[in-house]
């Protein structure tokens, strides 16, 4: 696997300071997409043991909030294979911050159904994070003011009390996570 970039001090993603990881590779290809250069699965540099490791030492000082995952896509199947046990050792070394991670695919109809990669694979990355925003973002449906988001149609998805409800629940806006 491959990733474009790896922001260190980002406050975009997510809620406080954190290091967010773009991986490389999606098949979604969104009309104005604000990474295209990440459609290549082949774009950027080789994700490694030593990133890994980069990325966990960034996430020592108390300012850092969490972690953001996103790209490209995490759940292209080439890549969530290699980020599983990633985010799984990431959960470990900080259970106290926050991970989020978005996907252009929808939670119900191709995370959790397994028609997007190995369903045992999505649910070991989904169980480490804290938010998942859902959805490709559609060009008619751009919202600037839209907070962690970029089209209205895209779900900010509470994973935990998901789970334990077996039903979705959204991000008010107001706790963070």
């Amino acid at each position: 696997m491959n990733f474009a970039k790896i922001k260190y001090y980002d406050i975009s993603n997510g809620p406080g300071v954190r290091t967010s990881l773009y991986v490389s590779g999606c098949r979604n290809h969104c009309k104005n997409c604000f990474n295209p250069e990440t459609w290549d699965f082949a774009y950027g540099e080789e994700f490694t043991r030593e990133t890994e490791d980069q990325i966990i030492k960034s996430m020592e000082p108390d300012y850092i909030k969490g972690f953001t995952l996103l790209g490209g896509d995490p759940f292209e199947p080439e890549n969530a294979q290699r980020l599983a046990p990633f985010v799984e050792r990431l959960r470990a070394a900080y259970p106290q911050k926050s991970l989020w991670c978005f996907t252009g695919y929808d939670f119900e109809k191709d995370i959790l159904t397994g028609k997007q990669g190995d369903l045992s694979t999505n649910l070991r990355i989904l169980h480490c994070m804290d938010v998942l925003v859902d959805g490709r973002f559609v060009e008619e449906l751009k919202d600037l003011n839209l907070r962690f988001r970029g089209s209205s149609n895209q779900r900010i998805i509470l994973l935990k009390p998901t789970f334990e409800r077996d039903e979705i629940v959204l991000w008010d806006g107001e706790q963070f996570v």
